[in-house]
């Protein structure tokens, strides 16, 4: 796939298992499917005649430069479509090698309306923690995890340099 500008800071959640990093290159190839719609139309418009150009194609180059832009366009769309091929190939040998069984991928049944927040985490009872709790996604919940596990963490190291404080002063005042 081609990529553009600087790489994106990927969340960790993606690189946690085989499946989560196909999981976030499947996404990936969605935004690559937006592009390759975006160069098609752009080659559109390069093929079209200079003439027929309207005020809002006045960025267009002329000329040979517009042969050269086609020619650089039709590339990078070739580019990208060659790597959302080997992006969905890849991700269907995924599934084919972890086995996963056609009804655990078989599409919702009529009707289904997805969680707004995503999947949530299973509560003790069998219902999500999410619908319990407001509704919240697995994203949500582990961003709440990782705070509640900041704040032990934070308030461990201020409770260990209360207590260095206190034996630096009762070893001060025995002295």
């Amino acid at each position: 796939m081609v990529e553009q500008g600087p790489p994106e800071e990927i969340d960790p959640i993606w690189t946690s298992s085989r499946t989560a990093r196909q999981i976030y290159a499947l996404g990936e190839v969605e935004k690559d499917i937006t592009r390759l719609l975006s160069l098609a139309a752009s080659s559109i418009a390069l093929l079209s005649l200079p003439q027929t150009d309207g005020p809002e194609d006045a960025d267009l180059p002329k000329g040979a430069e517009r042969s050269e832009k086609f020619v650089d366009v039709a590339n990078e769309y070739f580019e990208r479509l060659d790597g959302i091929q080997y992006a969905i190939r890849s991700s269907l040998a995924h599934i084919r090698h972890s086995r996963v069984a056609p009804s655990a991928i078989d599409a919702p049944p009529p009707g289904f309306v997805p969680p707004a927040l995503g999947v949530g985490l299973p509560a003790a009872d069998g219902s999500t923690a999410a619908r319990a709790r407001g509704d919240r996604g697995l994203q949500e919940e582990r961003v709440e995890r990782d705070a509640w596990v900041g704040i032990l963490g934070a308030l461990t190291r201020v409770k260990a340099a209360r207590d260095a404080e206190a034996a630096a002063a009762g070893s001060a005042m025995q002295s």
